[in-house]
């Protein structure tokens, strides 16, 4: 109990109150004639200027009751109480019903602390208002029914707002996950490639010139897949561009920024770096998109692992396998036993293949393998059901 006090004591004001918009002015410009009315058609209502004045002055405590919640409810309830002791407990105007609006911004804007002293300021109005004969105790407790109806309103919607930021929150950290992989598969892969074929460029620049030159059309033509893919993927965040200029097929669509018929592009020969062999077994192209385009990136994110750090591996074989309910991805390269990988620890690449199998139901793992090099598997449904 003590810990759920601390709690409510502790709890700070929810951001992006708005401040006066039209509908207050228009509210403000409807009850203060309301009051006025109330005053000059009522013939009942004692102490009739002292109460039409009260009420007046106190409707544009609404302008603020969302930026200053706990002091419009001192200054309404507690003019009121004033009043009450003024009038011998005769302060009885309707249009005073508005002031349920501000316990009511006090709960749905204010903080802990504003929220139990504005709470005790309304109930000590209460007891005022029965001590001096005003309201009977019948109407006392059915006053306290409609208050905390409003109360009670205003809570459930600062915690209703709170989910739906909490929502919103988690769908711009999952957003920006997927983003960071995205680049990471598309800038890293790529630039990656120009690193290995600039050094094996400048090592073979003063021997053999005709392999410098090779090592240079290469990057270039590294560089513009690379353009190509960020700009795609540019094109799918600001979803602008015109149907009629739909990415080209080298260029990955919305579900990502490739896809399985990709998988045999990864392969190589030998001329610079480890040979890639590439097996496919089973109908590739009958993956769902999602999966297609996890399973390249995977693979792709392997491979480049592979020849940026398996010491003096021959060999990086990708094997993908896909049968009537699950899709199998393995990538092994012959590097050196005992190979150190990027830091001694998994990397941004590591996590993100890994987040890509969790993503569609599926697991992906990646370690040395007990005969040598490293070894990444992945194993995904072949519908992608989300796990």
């Amino acid at each position: 109990m003590p810990a759920l006090l601390r709690s409510v004591w502790e709890e700070p004001r929810p951001s992006g109150a708005p401040r006066r918009v039209w509908r207050d002015w228009v509210l403000v410009a409807a009850l203060a004639p309301a009051a006025v009315v109330e005053g000059v058609l009522r013939p009942d209502l004692p102490w009739r200027i002292l109460s039409v004045a009260v009420t007046v002055a106190l409707v544009p405590t609404l302008l603020w009751r969302r930026t200053r919640p706990l002091a419009m409810v001192a200054v309404g309830f507690g003019v009121c109480g004033l009043a009450l002791l003024v009038t011998r407990g005769r302060f009885a105007m309707d249009t005073a019903a508005f002031l349920l609006l501000l316990p009511y911004c006090l709960y749905r804007w204010g903080s802990g602390r504003e929220a139990v002293v504005g709470s005790g300021i309304v109930l000590a109005n209460l007891g005022l208002s029965v001590a001096v004969g005003n309201t009977s105790r019948t109407d006392a407790v059915a006053a306290v029914v409609v208050l905390f109806a409003f109360i009670a309103l205003g809570t459930a919607l600062r915690y209703r707002a709170r989910a739906r930021q909490r929502e919103v929150d988690q769908v711009k950290l999952l957003e920006r996950e997927r983003l960071a992989r995205d680049l990471h598969d598309t800038v890293a892969h790529h630039v990656s490639a120009m690193a290995i074929r600039a050094q094996a460029g400048l090592a073979t620049a003063e021997s053999n010139p005709d392999a410098a030159a090779d090592a240079l059309r290469v990057i270039e033509a590294e560089a513009s897949r690379a353009l190509a893919e960020m700009r795609a993927m540019v094109r799918v965040l600001r979803h602008d561009e015109p149907a009629d200029r739909a990415p080209a097929p080298q260029v990955a669509d919305v579900a990502g920024l490739a896809g399985p018929a990709r998988l045999a592009g990864l392969a190589t020969g030998t001329r610079s770096g480890p040979a890639v062999e590439v097996e496919l077994l089973g109908d590739i192209e009958a993956l769902a998109p999602p999966v297609g385009t996890a399973v390249y990136r995977i693979a792709q994110e392997s491979v480049t692992n592979a020849r940026r750090h398996a010491r003096h591996a021959t060999r990086v074989e990708v094997r993908v396998a896909v049968d009537d309910t699950s899709v199998r991805l393995s990538v092994r390269d012959d590097g050196q036993p005992g190979a150190a990988r990027p830091g001694g620890a998994p990397g941004y690449g590591i996590a993100g293949m890994v987040e890509r199998a969790a993503l569609l139901g599926g697991v992906c793992e990646a370690g040395p393998d007990p005969d040598g090099g490293w070894t990444v598997t992945a194993l995904l449904p072949r519908d992608g059901a989300a796990a």
